[in-house]
Parts: C-alpha cells; structure tokens; sequence
C-alpha cells in the first residue's frame, strides 16, 4: 500500500477497520462513505465489506499509513467484568494497539468498553439512546492523529433495560451480552441484519461510527478550506 499524504477528494477515503469482528464499527464507515478494510486474527465469513485475516497491530504496522482513517477495537475481554469473575485470562492490547497507530502518521479512533475507559485518553463515551436505537450500551472512544472528537450531550436513560441474560420485556432496551436471547430483536435494535449472536454481543452499533465518520470528514474538510 502507498501512504496517502491527504484525504481522497475523487475516491472514497480508506478504512482500516482493525480487530473488526463482524463488521458493526466498519459498516457505519461504509454507510458514511468510507471505503473499508476489516482485519482481524480470526476468520469472519459474516464480515460485510473487504475483509483480511491478519493480526491486527502487526497489519496496523505494515499498512495502517496507507489508509485515510484507521478504527481500532482492541477486544474488551480483558476488562468487562464477567470476564475478570470467571478468572478469564485475556491479552491487554490497548497500548500495543496505541503504539501502532500513532506510527503510522494517520488520524485514528479506538474504541474499548467502561471498564477499559480509563487506560484511554480523554475518551468520549457514546451510547445508543444518542442515536435513538432501543439499547444503551456505553463505549468508550480516544482518538489522536491530529483528530479530536466533541463528547456529545448524554439523554437521560428513561426506558428500562433488561439484565443480562433477562428475556426482554416489551418496550424495554436489551443489553445483548453474553448469551443473550433475542437475536432478531438484537439485530432490528442495533442495525446489524448480518450478524449472529457472537458478533452482536462485541459489536459496537454501525450509528456510532457513523456519527464518527461524519465528524471525521468534516473535520478534513475545514482543514483543507
């Protein structure tokens, strides 16, 4: 891959989708316009977009300055709790995820659950009620490369959400951890029609980078004004 000194005006600007899972934080770059790359150690058949079984900081490395914006979800295992009460052991690659990115020159996200958010840098927390989706589901956000997001006004949690592994009661939200039931339910909440439960319960809804994409690409645009 060659480096991009600037954001594509006559293509679409490329994303690195890194630790991508089945691809919620990718399609909401893809529905921004981005055009996206998924990278992640594991095989994801139900990744939507162009995809590469890769370890995702080493591919960071290799690649990441080819790429406009790059999106980092370093797994959470290491830091949710039901993790740490089952004495689970999970690698941290928060930092070396960090380090990655900042070698590669390029503007870049990183995403991590709350009981991460405080190994990341001024993180901007958003949740679902933001978006208007029927789940609350808080994630942490820190950027750098020169990019910088604004933390959004936070509304108010008026609508009852049902406890892990709980059936979900009508007009209640869902969590949709764990095994949670309700996959169809979980997909119509969250804007994911593609995946199943194991990619749900991991994934970040596509209205989240969405809404980051966009602030991306205003930010380049007052930039090269």
């Amino acid at each position: 891959m060659t480096h991009t000194g600037s954001i594509r005006r006559e293509h679409r600007p490329l994303l690195l989708d890194a630790y991508s899972c089945q691809g919620g934080a990718g399609m909401g770059y893809h529905r921004a316009g981005f055009d996206v790359t998924g990278v992640d150690k594991d095989p994801q058949p139900r990744y939507p977009l162009g995809f590469h079984r890769a370890d995702a900081v080493s591919f960071i490395r290799e690649f990441g300055a080819g790429f406009d914006f790059i999106h980092a979800s370093p797994p959470c295992q290491h830091d949710t709790d039901c993790q740490r009460i089952q004495n689970n052991p999970h690698p941290d690659l928060i930092a070396p995820t960090r380090d990655a990115l900042n070698a590669t020159g390029r503007p870049w996200v990183m995403e991590n659950v709350r009981g991460a958010a405080h190994k990341l840098h001024q993180p901007v927390m958003l949740c679902g009620a933001m978006f208007g989706l029927r789940t609350y589901r808080h994630r942490y956000f820190e950027t750098g490369g020169g990019f910088t997001l604004t933390q959004p006004g936070h509304p108010t949690h008026t609508v009852p959400q049902a406890k892990m592994g709980r059936p979900i009661p009508d007009g209640w939200y869902g969590q949709f951890v764990g095994n949670f039931s309700g996959v169809d339910l979980a997909r119509e909440a969250m804007g994911v029609p593609w995946m199943n439960r194991d990619g749900i319960r991991e994934c970040i809804p596509p209205a989240y980078t969405q809404w980051i994409a966009t602030q991306y690409l205003t930010h380049e645009t007052r930039a090269a004004a």
